[in-house]
């Protein structure tokens, strides 16, 4: 089975490279581009094959590794 966990800052958080993007966007020309916030993706590989196992173990993963939950939400998708 695979996963896709969506990372991302929440929002209030501070996002530096999200701010950086931005404005390198303003810099080439691209207008009407509000704020931009960056995240990352993990894709995985499970050998479960329980939906509903798969996605609590990858809670736990997310919550124990993958993500700051202090500062960071994240979002997981079953895709194969």
């Amino acid at each position: 089975m695979k996963a896709r966990v969506f990372i991302t800052a929440k929002e209030g958080v501070l996002d530096p490279q999200g701010k950086a993007i931005e404005h390198a966007l303003g810099n080439m020309g691209f207008t009407g581009v509000g704020e931009v916030r960056q995240g990352k993706v993990i894709d995985l590989v499970l050998t479960e094959t329980d939906q509903t196992k798969a996605k609590a173990s990858l809670d736990e993963m997310c919550k124990k590794l993958l993500a700051n939950t202090v500062i960071e939400s994240y979002r997981v998708e079953i895709v194969g």
